[in-house]
C-alpha cells in the first residue's frame, strides 16, 4: 500500500527548507537581490513538493493524509510555510523567515527522523471519521497562525531591546508593525483554532471514544494552548494591552502548541498515542 514516490517529496522539501532558512539567514541584512529572490523561490518550490506529497500519499492512502505523526508533521510544516508565504506578500518583506522558518525545518527533521514511522497502515476504527480530518486540519491551520505569532512576538522582544541606530532597528518592522502582526495572526489562528481542535475534537472523541471529553493528556494540553491564547485576546482587546506582554504570551503559547503536538505524545501516554 506505500508509495515511496510521496516520501521521497517530503525529502525533498525539507532540502528546499533547509536552503530557504539558510538563504534567509543570509540575507538578513538585504531583503533585496538575486539571493534573497532565489530563497523565496526555493520555498515555494519545497511548498509545492509537499502540497504533491501530501496529494500522492492521500489517493494511496484512500484518507486524508493526517492520521499519524509523520503526516502530521508534513500537513503542519506546510500549513506555516503557506501562513508565512502569505505574511511576508503582506509585509513585502523577508525578515520574519529566520524566525519562522526554523520552526519549519525542525518540524521536517523530526518527521524525517528514522524512527519516525512512514508506512501507510490501515486505520484503526477511531480514526476512520471526517470529524477526525476536520479536527486535524483546523487545528494546524491555526497553529500555523500561532507560528506566524510567535516569530513577531521573538522579533518584537529583539527589537524592543535593540539600540536606536542598531542592526535589529534598522532592519525589523517597526514595534507597532510586529505588535499588530502578533495580533492579527492570532485573532485569525484562534477561532479556526477553537473550532477544530476543540468543537471538532469534541465530536470526534464521541465517535471514537463515546464521550466528548475524558481529560486524555491531548485534550488537556490543547485547553491549556487555548487558554493561553483566551488571555492574549482578553488582554489585547479588553484591557487594550500592547508591547512586551502580548509578545511574551504569544511565545509561550506557541511553545504550549509544540509540547501539544510532541510533549504530549513523548512524555504522556494517553488516547492519542498513535498521534
Amino acid at each position: 500500500m506505500n508509495n515511496p514516490m510521496d516520501v521521497s517529496l517530503f525529502y525533498i522539501a525539507f532540502v528546499c527548507y533547509g536552503a530557504a532558512m539558510l538563504i534567509s539567514f543570509l540575507t538578513f541584512w538585504k531583503q533585496t537581490g538575486r539571493l534573497a529572490s532565489t530563497g523565496s523561490i526555493i520555498l515555494l518550490a519545497g511548498f509545492g513538493f509537499q502540497v504533491a506529497g501530501l496529494i500522492i500519499r492521500g489517493v494511496t492512502a484512500r484518507f486524508m493524509p493526517v492520521t499519524n505523526m509523520y503526516e502530521s508533521l508534513n500537513f503542519f510544516s506546510a500549513a506555516i510555510v503557506l501562513a508565512y508565504l502569505v505574511t511576508e506578500n503582506r509585509l513585502k518583506n523577508r525578515v520574519l523567515g529566520p524566525f519562522v522558518l526554523p520552526v519549519v525545518f525542525l518540524l521536517m527533521a523530526f518527521s524525517s527522523l528514522p524512527s519516525t514511522s512512514k508506512e501507510i497502515v490501515p486505520l484503526i476504527p477511531a480514526l476512520q471519521s471526517q470529524w477526525l480530518v476536520w479536527h486535524v486540519i483546523l487545528s494546524f491551520i491555526g497553529e500555523s497562525a500561532f507560528a506566524v505569532a510567535f516569530g513577531a512576538g521573538i522579533m518584537f522582544l529583539i527589537r524592543e531591546r535593540a539600540v536606536t541606530g542598531s542592526f535589529a532597528a534598522r532592519t525589523f518592522p517597526a514595534s507597532e508593525v510586529l505588535d499588530t502582526l502578533t495580533y492579527r495572526a492570532v485573532a485569525f489562528g484562534f477561532p479556526v483554532f477553537t473550532l477544530g481542535a476543540l468543537v471538532f475534537g469534541a465530536v470526534w472523541a464521541k465517535y471514537a471514544w463515546g464521550d466528548y471529553w475524558t481529560w486524555d493528556p491531548k485534550e488537556t494540553w490543547a485547553l491549556i494552548t487555548w487558554i493561553v491564547y483566551a488571555v492574549f485576546l482578553h488582554v489585547r482587546i479588553t484591557r487594550g494591552k500592547r508591547g512586551r506582554l502580548i509578545a511574551w504570551i504569544a511565545v509561550a503559547g506557541f511553545l504550549a502548541t509544540l509540547f501539544t503536538l510532541f510533549g504530549v505524545n513523548y512524555l504522556l501516554s494517553g488516547l492519542h498515542s498513535y498521534m
